[in-house]
């Protein structure tokens, strides 16, 4: 006898199962700030700033064009973080490290 026939899985159903198999649905969750930044930060400040990475421990690296604009986010790092962290079900972000784009 052979095996009843299953349909197939989806794939965003799949890869959701791998993921929280190991442990990383939280990870993904907190990452999808970086495809966000642009509506988060605004376009003023998104067209001077690229982000490149999440850090394991919710630091969130950041290139900047400007030596002048990476002091002046220093100081809006607060609002910032207000502002990534509104949606309250993903892990927040705790920091914010920029960097000059050389």
């Amino acid at each position: 006898m052979s095996e009843p026939k299953r349909s197939p899985s989806k794939l965003g159903d799949v890869l959701a199962s791998v993921l929280k198999k190991a442990g990383l649905t939280d990870r993904v969750a907190q990452a999808s700030v970086i495809p966000e930044w642009p509506a988060l930060v605004g376009p003023q400040i998104s067209e001077v700033t690229e982000p490149l990475t999440l850090q394991q421990d919710g630091t969130l690296v950041v290139m900047v064009k400007t030596h002048a604009w990476m002091q002046e986010l220093t100081f809006l790092e607060p609002e910032l973080l207000k502002s990534l962290n509104r949606d309250t079900s993903r892990p927040p972000v705790v920091k914010l490290r920029w960097m000059l784009r050389r």
